[in-house]
């Protein structure tokens, strides 16, 4: 899958720019401040429909305009052309197209275009909560699993009508209570289990993958571990969630399930997230990209666009070099603010000031 051109309208702080990218490496230079990671940003949401900043749907709109639009020529394996449109809305509702042609869902749009993203805030992968490596585990299946953007949708659903249940109980646990509570936990006990066979067999699946991403990355042999075993599953979130009950109306949440999971990530049978160096840590979030990038190329027949938002910055010369040499196939967009090392070896070249292309 090779993105052949973008195109901005009022997204960020892009007036109005196009870029042409190439088969192999295109870089994105230009000094801080300038639209690089804002582009890395529309690529990734045409793909996923979410900001890897984390950012609302009117932080993404250009300051004084009402709508912006990002468009997007994609090349798929099998010759054919798709034109992907997103208008998005500061008020009303977000609209998609595909070669013209209106989804009726939004969510339609997923598997139509893939990207993976590294940025420096991946960091969070490794040294921050376990939201985030929730969030990854997750995404990695929707990219590999249409299927399973509904059954995460449906888990937070089941969670929320839970929580809502439990907050009205006071911290009393009335027979009408128990009743109710019984008919949530049979739905979330199916859903949850589910999502955690799902996110076992893709740690389990995974786990290589990231070792053999992260020793090539250090350069050294490192033993990398992922660990996927909340104590849930060993006795069946049903009857996980019959003896937290009480605990769950007492604090008025629901403390057992997927929704609570965290994968533990080890180097040299250390915790990362406290025991690795910064370096070490960053070495394995990108290692967990890079792996998740491969897996869904392996699944998918053709890899997804690679952007590689100002890594080199954040890594030391010697993992640069190693990164660049050992760079998946496929379209790689890389981002950077400094000088490009002599390992780069870009197909293309394109610099960028205030939101537009300068030249090429």
């Amino acid at each position: 899958m090779i993105v052949t051109r973008l195109e901005l309208v009022d997204f960020r702080n892009y007036h109005a720019a196009s870029f042409d990218f190439h088969h192999g490496i295109t870089a994105i230079v230009g000094l801080n401040g300038q639209g690089k990671t804002n582009l890395a940003e529309a690529l990734a949401y045409l793909a996923s429909l979410d900001s890897f900043r984390g950012a609302p749907t009117e932080a993404l709109i250009r300051v004084g305009a009402e709508t912006a639009v990002v468009r997007a020529t994609v090349l798929h394996p099998d010759g054919r052309e798709v034109l992907v449109e997103l208008e998005l809305s500061r008020h009303g509702r977000n609209r998609v197209q595909v070669n013209k042609q209106k989804l009726g869902r939004s969510r339609e749009l997923l598997g139509v275009m893939r990207v993976t993203v590294f940025s420096p805030d991946d960091l969070a992968l490794v040294k921050g909560g376990p939201n985030e490596r929730r969030r990854f585990m997750d995404d990695t299946l929707v990219s590999l699993a249409l299927k399973y953007d509904a059954l995460r949708l449906e888990l937070d659903r089941i969670v929320k009508q839970r929580n809502v249940l439990l907050k009205q109980a006071n911290g009393r646990l009335s027979d009408d209570t128990e009743v109710t509570l019984d008919i949530w936990d049979a739905k979330l006990a199916e859903v949850g289990d589910q999502f955690g066979h799902a996110r076992a067999v893709l740690i389990a699946r995974l786990t290589p993958m990231v070792a053999e991403a992260y020793e090539q990355l250090a350069d050294r042999p490192s033993v990398v571990e992922l660990r996927y075993e909340p104590p849930w599953r060993q006795r069946g979130l049903v009857h996980a969630l019959a003896e937290s009950r009480r605990d769950d109306v007492r604090r008025g949440v629901s403390t057992i399930g997927p929704h609570r999971d965290d994968v533990e990530l080890f180097i040299g049978g250390l915790p990362a997230r406290t025991h690795a160096s910064q370096g070490e840590q960053r070495t394995f979030a990108l290692a967990l990209r890079l792996a998740a990038h491969r897996m869904v190329a392996d699944k998918a027949g053709s890899p997804p666009v690679l952007v590689l938002d100002d890594v080199l910055s954040e890594l030391d010369p010697r993992r640069s070099a190693a990164l660049l040499h050992h760079l998946p196939p496929g379209q790689v967009v890389l981002t950077t603010a400094g000088v490009l090392p002599d390992a780069a070896h870009p197909d293309a070249i394109v610099r960028i000031a205030d939101g537009a292309v300068v030249s090429t």
